[in-house]
């Protein structure tokens, strides 16, 4: 897994209003599928009396296909969701929840309409977005002497990694967390110092 943008912070646009129906675009930072969903929820609770809250999210990494959604939200199939769904993918951004809120103004806006508004109101969002990057880590428990601690912290350091716990007993019991492009070269380097005493023992995510 590589590192990724998501947002810093969240995204709301003033309303932007065509052939006398207001759009609405608002793009949050979720991290998993049950935040985006909370995100979602808590736009139609702010906008209760609109005629459609259509959203689109990529909840995990850009490239996990199993945590994308959208919803036309009773708009005509593929005139929303997809084109903002699509807007989002093409930005690389990922943890990332786009709703855009239609207060309808009695006027139809034709299939080419509906896409240019719903996709349009989420590309202007992302130019607006702050990003930060994420670098995904695993954790994992290590033991070792209390006279192997101040070394194995120098190679954390070296390979961007961290102490998340520790626990001092009769040895020292290490929760770590390692980008994941690091862990086979800490792996290794922890195999050489040790001479193949001390050992990676990965967590349950």
């Amino acid at each position: 897994m590589n590192a990724y943008d998501i947002p810093a912070e969240a995204v709301s646009l003033s309303e932007e209003t065509i052939k006398k129906s207001r759009f609405i675009t608002l793009l949050a930072h979720t991290d998993g599928v049950e935040a985006a969903r909370a995100f979602v929820q808590h736009i139609k609770a702010e906008h209760p009396t609109a005629r459609h809250h259509c959203w689109a999210w990529v909840a995990g990494a850009p490239d996990d296909s199993q945590q994308l959604g959208f919803s036309d939200d009773g708009e005509p199939s593929g005139t929303a969701g997809k084109p903002m769904l699509a807007q989002l993918m093409g930005s690389g951004v990922g943890e990332i929840t786009a709703v855009v809120v239609r207060y309808y103004g009695g006027i139809m806006l034709g299939t080419g309409g509906l896409v240019k508004a719903y996709g349009g109101g989420v590309q202007q969002g992302l130019k607006q977005l702050t990003r930060c990057r994420k670098v995904p880590m695993q954790s994992f428990t290590l033991q070792c002497e209390y006279a192997q601690f101040s070394d194995i912290e120098r190679l954390l350091q070296r390979f961007d990694g961290r102490v998340e716990a520790s626990h001092y007993l009769d040895r020292i019991t290490l929760q770590l967390a390692l980008p994941h492009s690091q862990i086979e070269g800490f792996r290794q380097n922890l195999s050489d110092y040790s001479r193949g005493v001390l050992t990676l023992i990965p967590l349950e995510n």
